[in-house]
């Protein structure tokens, strides 16, 4: 059983790569008769058993370092064979790290970034180009795939590392490469395959914060033609941070996850897999302390806050009082891939279906008072189908990928806020709607009359309703043109149709207390009396657009797009490859989840990129670096809009659209520096600004930094002893350092750096990751010990201002603390 696995481009020059790339398949079969017959008379007379030897070695070597084979193009290449600026992230390396899931190590591949704080609204971004947008009426410009099936933005973006091969992180533009479009990059997990072998192990880690932890894998061939393979992960702790009123949990895990996958070499050389994966996390939601003084009840905090009086979050007491608070999502899906050889090449079908529920409820205020009480919460429902087909060949002439793919997302989310009715008075008094509130005083007019009703301590909540239907048809194709034994060409194109369909939909607020008592008060006449009619408690404060209320408003967009991806390397030596690469990276437009008609443009980015990627055997070093440029066009920002936006002064986030430039340059070294010790180290340097932007309020940030730190680093050793009790000791340190933010004239309003603060905010972030572990081949059990972040350096990772002006509250979150464990691996 075989094992599974800066100047435009011209329309005229898009539409010769394309007519290459189909003249080339459709000779393909000709060609490729005629290319095996002369490249095995080729090998048969120039190779040797010693020039073998040697390069077996030399391949070896290479290998422990990083040159493993990736899929990157849509084939099997060595990733020194790639020019595409990437890094590859081993199973042996998430191991060393324990890392549950790519946000818990982003910081080891420099130019990403991986917000897991939410893990059902992870947030990534790669060489700056991002979105923190929460809506689903947009598409992520970092694709993120697991075994070449899109995951979307939210529900399936973040899951655990589950039975991990690797995962390939590819930077600028891949849509010519991919069924969905990557405009900033693709994030590609590729999970272990089934395969002949039997093979069962099991790890177990404890640590501490009540850290539990379980993995295990089941491989088994069921027959001549056929393997199945289980494994399964659970992810327990109790957290490390700890309500001061109720002593409840944040920041524990509890997740769990497992897949399947049966394989089946069936007749004419066609290989069928299956796989089902289920995820279910269910665990409280990210913690948001209060840093803002708050003085006695029922004394309410000022509306203009001072900075110099804030508390540091990292000694402050946490209060997160919302109510049902959690985080969970359900997680299926379902993928059939296909594979079957032609004459000509691979044809490769890949069949997916997924779905998802996410809920996620937090406090925003950070206090344990019910009139500042706020929270709001994201639910999320998605059904998601996609089809892909695809072709690949290989020819003396060119190596080619031709594919086209078909995708439809039906997603349904509610953005829902809650308040009581002692937090509203208390939004009505700061916004001079009703000096010192409308349901206090009420009730207190009532009881000195002796009527003995409370119109304070009752819910209030309001809700947008959101469908989105997105519809993604695409043909791409990417070929590799051998100009002769050093030179290669590259070209491809992409041709995009993505269609949406949405709609927005405002219920009535929800207050069935309130109601109740009123109710009773109409009865009774009482509030005809007072001249105050029962509509005045009925409206909504926030969702108030008119048109929506109690009845849907759809809009529908179509857009089209032609990317093209140009790319040149050339092998100085057979291990010494420089390339240059221009290529265009297209995301559809999309809409405002909360901000009724808003429509946005298709953002584009485009590329250029010169690199170097290189082995030196003889040193036992590999060395890459590239530089780049990027414009931006219509990217898209996540601001928080002190001026609501036609919600009265009540503050809400808006995506505004921006043109943006960057400059970069990257590297990374790998060196073998005697047979025990090994070394790496990788750097990123971004210079990205507004090249036109103006903020909500008229802040013009042209010229301006974007907040994106300028440089990210890691640096690393690994060292093994061995003759230890028959077996190794391998030890493992690793470092990583993110640069300070870039403040601009915006960066107050958005939390992301004040100078005035009595603590560090926006400042840089190092941490250091250490590994021990002892196995031997002679035994079937290994164990380890890790700790991450070493030096127990935690940092504030930025003020949440949506209420500071309405409740007088700020509240900010913090990084975790050191963790450490033991663990114990068996292989049965």
């Amino acid at each position: 059983m075989k094992s599974i696995q800066t100047t435009r481009l011209t329309r005229q020059v898009r539409l010769a790569l394309f007519a290459g790339a189909t003249t080339l398949m459709a000779s393909g079969a000709a060609l490729a008769a005629e290319v095996t017959d002369a490249s095995g008379d080729a090998q048969a007379q120039t190779s040797t058993t010693d020039q073998s030897q040697t390069s077996a070695k030399t391949d070896s070597a290479a290998m422990q370092l990083g040159n493993v084979t990736v899929t990157a193009q849509s084939r099997s290449q060595q990733v020194q064979e790639v020019p595409i600026a990437m890094q590859v992230i081993t199973a042996q390396t998430i191991d060393k790290l324990a890392a549950t899931d790519l946000s818990k190590m982003d910081m080891y591949v420099p130019g990403l970034s991986v917000d897991g704080d939410q893990p059902t609204q992870p947030n990534f971004s790669l060489r700056g180009i991002g979105t923190g947008d929460f809506g689903i009426g947009t598409d992520a410009p970092v694709g993120v795939y697991e075994n070449g099936v899109y995951q979307g933005k939210t529900g399936g973006a973040l899951l655990m590392f589950n039975d991990i091969d690797r995962v390939e992180v590819l930077k600028g533009p891949q849509g010519t490469l991919f069924g969905r479009n990557s405009a900033a990059g693709a994030i590609s997990v590729t999970t272990a395959a089934p395969s002949d072998q039997f093979e069962a192990n099991a790890r177990l880690r404890l640590g501490n914060y009540g850290m539990r932890y379980g993995d295990g894998v089941l491989n088994a061939p069921l027959g001549e033609n056929v393997a199945f393979r289980l494994s399964f992960v659970d992810n327990q702790s109790d957290g490390w941070l700890r309500d001061a009123a109720t002593g409840q949990h944040f920041y524990k895990n509890d997740d769990w996850g497992t897949r399947m996958q049966f394989h089946w070499n069936a007749p004419g050389d066609t290989a069928v897999n299956l796989a089902w994966e289920h995820e279910r996390l269910k665990q409280p939601p990210r913690a948001t302390i209060g840093v803002s003084p708050v003085p006695p009840y029922p004394e309410l905090p000022s509306t203009t806050p001072d900075y110099s009086t804030f508390i540091d979050p990292r000694n402050a007491p946490l209060y997160n009082e919302a109510v049902g608070a959690r985080e969970s999502r359900s997680y299926d899906s379902f993928v059939l891939r296909v594979e079957h050889p032609l004459p000509f090449g691979d044809f490769t079908s890949l069949t997916s279906f997924q779905r998802y529920h996410t809920y996620n409820r937090e406090a925003q205020e950070g206090t344990d008072r019910i009139d500042l009480y706020f929270d709001d919460v994201n639910i999320e429902r998605h059904k998601t189908w996609s089809q892909e087909f695809k072709l690949a060949g290989k020819t003396d002439l060119a190596d080619w990928v031709a594919g086209a793919s078909w995708y439809r997302d039906d997603g349904r989310q509610t953005s829902q806020i809650n308040f009581f009715t002692d937090s509203i008075d208390t939004l009505l008094n700061n916004l001079g709607i009703a000096p010192g509130g409308l349901y206090g005083p009420l009730t207190q007019g009532l009881q000195a009359a002796g009527f003995q009703y409370s119109l304070l301590g009752d819910p209030w909540q309001e809700n947008m309703n959101n469908r989105n239907v997105a519809k993604a048809t695409a043909v791409y194709g990417d070929v590799i043109w051998h100009l002769n034994d050093r030179l290669n060409l590259t070209t491809g194109v992409r041709f995009t149709r993505d269609e949406r369909d949405f709609s927005w939909y405002t219920p009535l607020r929800v207050a069935n207390e309130l109601d109740a008592t009123l109710a009773s008060l109409q009865s009774l006449g009482l509030l005809d009396a007072l001249g105050v009619p029962i509509q005045t408690f009925q409206q909504n404060i926030y969702f108030t657009t008119p048109q929506t209320l109690e009845h849907a408003v759809g809009l529908n967009r179509s857009w089209n797009d032609t990317s093209p991806r140009v790319v040149l390397d050339y092998k100085l030596t057979p291990d010494v490859m420089l390339y240059a690469s221009a290529a265009k990276g297209y995301q559809a437009g999309g809409f405002n989840a909360l901000e009724v008609g808003t429509v946005y443009r298709p953002q584009t980015v485009r590329s250029y990129e010169a690199g170097i990627k290189s082995w030196f055997a003889d040193y036992k070093l590999l060395f890459n670096a590239s530089v780049y440029y990027y414009k931006y066009s219509n990217l898209p920002n996540l601001t928080l809009v002190s001026n609501g936006g036609g919600n009265g002064d009540l503050p809400q986030y808006q995506i505004l659209p921006s043109d943006q430039e960057a400059k970069g340059l990257e590297f990374e070294a790998r060196w073998q520096a005697t047979d025990s010790l090994r070394l790496n180290a990788a750097a990123a340097y971004i210079d990205q600004t507004y090249s036109s932007y103006k903020t909500a309020e008229g802040v013009d940030l042209s010229g301006q930094p974007t907040g994106l730190p300028q440089w990210s680093a890691t640096v690393g050793a690994d060292y093994v002893v061995h003759n230890i009790a028959g077996g190794s000791l391998d030890f493992t340190l690793q470092g990583a350092y993110t640069g300070k933010t870039r403040c601009n004239s915006a960066s107050a309003l958005q939390g992301s750096c004040l100078s005035t603060l009595p603590f560090n905010l926006g400042g840089s972030h190092a941490r250091t990751d250490f590994h021990v572990g002892w196995s031997s081949p002679n035994v079937p059990w290994s164990v380890g010990l890790f700790v991450n972040n070493v030096f127990d350096t935690q940092y504030v990772t930025g003020l949440n201002n949506i209420v500071t002006n309405v409740l007088g509250v700020t509240s900010a979150g913090i990084t975790a603390p050191r963790m450490w464990g033991v663990e114990a691996n068996y292989r049965f």
